[in-house]
């Protein structure tokens, strides 16, 4: 709140550069959130396809997750003013790609009530199918 303040002073003052500057900075912020939110989200949508894939199955409450993550990251991901979107599907895949080992841990705790370790599921899951899945329903 406070940038927005200083932006307003800047604007009033005519320090037109300054306050373009500090722009950029809010822009790079919001930016940054957008980025944090999605791979949230992306780690909660991995979980539960990382479950289904291993335990071969799935709940209700699973695919209930599933929707809702996807239907979220679409949301985060879309521009609404300028159209498009904020990443493009490279970096959504590299961010689910940077989320994927998190996730893992997650279904560990989750999957066959907890039973292996995240290396042992590892080795029961496609991983790149399981990417490829979780990027195809983003972009639904």
């Amino acid at each position: 709140m406070e940038e927005l303040l200083e932006l307003r002073k800047l604007l009033q003052q005519g320090k037109v550069d300054e306050a373009l500057l500090l722009v950029d900075e809010l822009e790079d912020i919001s930016l940054s959130d957008k980025i944090n939110k999605i791979d949230s989200y992306g780690v909660i949508l991995l979980v539960h396809l990382i479950k289904q894939q291993a335990e071969k199955r799935s709940t209700r409450s699973w695919e209930i997750s599933i929707e809702n993550a996807s239907r979220e990251l679409k949301k985060l991901n879309k521009r609404r003013k300028a159209g498009g979107c904020y990443l493009s599907s490279a970096q959504l895949r590299e961010i689910l790609q940077e989320g994927y080992q998190m996730a893992l841990k997650r279904a560990s705790v989750e999957a066959f009530e907890g039973r292996f370790e995240a290396e042992e599921l590892e080795s029961m899951v496609d991983k790149q199918m399981i990417l490829a899945q979780a990027i195809a329903l983003v972009q639904q």
